[in-house]
């Protein structure tokens, strides 16, 4: 069942009319930069807010819970699941990520765009929830690239790299489910394309887009 928000506009820093607040999806493989580029657009617009996700995974060095995450137990995370607290909710890489009803409705009553960061199966339950939902898939530039980056964040084993980089083929097969399609080959130019969409602005798939994917998808 879809949940249309009676929320009040979001202020548009532009000075144009304000836009009913949306919910924002930003989904990518891991190592393509949704999460940067969410901190940077909500740091950028105060007309976006972000949803503070809860995960089972441990912190990395410098996370800070309840900023970067919410970082509970695995009994924890089941308990919220059976009490209905979650929008969405699914596990990846051995650990469960979901973002909380309380979380969302708490940035779209204050009339601004709420932003999350989650994967495409996160991406699904939300579109089901919410019928005023914009989804982008960001793509690496390429296979390599992502692989530098996954590395270069020295975050992950030899191993979780490389099980990271065989997860991310199947996750760019969704990327035709989204509204639009960002790739994130200078961050500068994907963030004024997220901002771009969210002010309604028509966000063409790159001409390319096809041979793109097939080139990200090859073996």
């Amino acid at each position: 069942m879809r949940h249309d928000q009676d929320a009040a506009s979001a202020p548009d820093p532009a000075g144009d009319p304000p836009r009913p607040p949306v919910v924002l999806v930003l989904s990518a493989p891991s190592g393509a930069g949704k999460s940067s580029l969410a901190r940077a657009l909500v740091e950028a617009d105060p007309s976006v807010g972000v949803s503070v996700s809860h995960t089972t995974r441990t912190a990395r060095p410098g996370e800070i819970d309840g900023v970067h995450y919410h970082f509970v137990s695995e009994r924890e995370f089941e308990a919220m699941v059976e009490a209905g607290a979650f929008l969405e909710h699914a596990r990846v890489f051995d650990r469960r990520y979901g973002t909380s009803w309380a979380a969302v409705r708490s940035v779209l009553s204050g009339g601004r765009h709420v932003v999350l960061d989650i994967d495409w199966q996160g991406a699904r339950q939300v579109r089901e929830a919410f019928a005023n939902t914009v989804s982008v898939f960001l793509l690496p530039p390429s296979m390599d690239a992502l692989r530098s980056r996954l590395v270069g964040r020295r975050q992950d084993s030899a191993g979780i790299v490389a099980r990271r980089m065989q997860a991310a083929r199947a996750e760019i097969a969704h990327w035709d489910e989204f509204d639009h399609l960002v790739v994130n080959d200078d961050f500068e130019h994907a963030l004024a394309a997220l901002r771009g969409i969210l002010r309604g602005e028509c966000a063409p798939r790159p001409a390319d887009a096809v041979s793109l994917v097939a080139a990200l998808l090859a073996p």
